[in-house]
């Protein structure tokens, strides 16, 4: 009893103390490692994102000294009432769902098979990453011509297709680059995850008489998940953010049909002005993207949650 009251008036005595005049000693090594990060991304993502958000409420003027009119919420309520945001919200959903699933099964089976050593594989890597390094602007026009009235895929197809005239068709060209060009980087990453796959487990299991699909489906892709979760949400928001091709290849026509998200919001700011409006479609694209992420890392997450317990 004596000893738990003689413990007892130490811990009060010890809380009674000032923090001023515990020992304490403030390390600002960590802070001084995260401070240009983080000035660079106060500057170059946050101010941008506030003043984007601050220009969508007004109708926003650029000439130097002009006022500029608050407009509260109306800039949003044009685009819910604008079917040409419809339609090209409706296009970059479509351009996501036909380019995210072939660029990962492609380049998990690509990865698949570069996995082996032999002495080909480097060269088959740098072949499969070159479309990654070549320039948006170059594969773009490349394709631009390769699915014209005249060009290379009508004649060996020997169909006389307008391809770039139409919406459907033009949107199969500008997802066709889409997923040449992003089967590299996913192969990449695949590739580097295969790597971490215990060799050990994979011939346990083949000891136990587990074929290659029962292997693939046990070991590998279990071991590789994480990685498969990051291409998934990066590949989403660079379906959501595709402009570059579009831009190039048609413009967003014939008559603004094949307009995605970011080529309306490009032609609202810049070729009309419209400075207002084309922030409150930033906007409202980076809440898009926002929620279709969270709501991947929420799905995913339960999922692995589940297979853990």
């Amino acid at each position: 009893m004596t000893a738990l009251t003689t413990e007892r008036e130490a811990r009060v005595a010890s809380r009674s103390v000032p923090t001023s005049h515990r020992s304490r000693r403030f390390d600002a090594t960590p802070w001084l490692f995260i401070m240009p990060g983080a000035i660079l991304f106060a500057v170059f993502i946050v101010y941008p994102m506030v003043q984007a958000g601050q220009m969508s409420l007004y109708d926003w003027n650029i000439l130097r000294g002009a006022a500029s009119e608050f407009v509260g919420f109306d800039n949003y309520i044009r685009a819910f009432n604008d079917d040409r945001f419809w339609l090209s919200l409706a296009n970059s959903g479509i351009y996501m769902l036909f380019t995210v699933p072939p660029q990962i099964v492609l380049g998990l089976a690509i990865a698949m098979l570069l996995r082996s050593k032999a002495p080909a594989q480097p060269l088959f890597r740098v072949l499969f990453y070159l479309p990654v390094v070549t320039s948006w602007v170059v594969v773009s026009l490349l394709f631009k011509y390769l699915f014209a009235d005249q060009g290379l895929v009508n004649f060996v197809l020997g169909s006389d297709t307008s391809w770039l005239s139409n919406r459907w068709t033009a949107l199969v060209a500008i997802c066709a680059l889409g997923v040449w060009k992003g089967i590299g980087w996913s192969m990449m990453i695949f590739l580097a995850a295969l790597q971490g796959v215990p060799q050990s487990l994979e011939e346990a299991a083949a000891l136990d008489g587990a074929n290659w699909w029962q292997r693939f489906r046990a070991v590998t892709v279990p071991a590789i998940w994480p990685a498969m979760l990051f291409v998934i949400v990066m590949l989403v928001i660079g379906g959501f953010n595709v402009f570059t091709s579009v831009l190039l290849m048609t413009a967003g026509g014939p008559g603004g049909q094949t307009e995605v998200l970011l080529t309306f919001m490009y032609q609202q700011a810049f070729s009309n002005l419209d400075f207002g409006y084309g922030a409150a479609l930033a906007v409202l694209l980076t809440l898009v993207v926002f929620v279709f992420s969270v709501i991947q890392l929420r799905v995913f997450r339960d999922r692995t949650d589940e297979e853990l317990s």
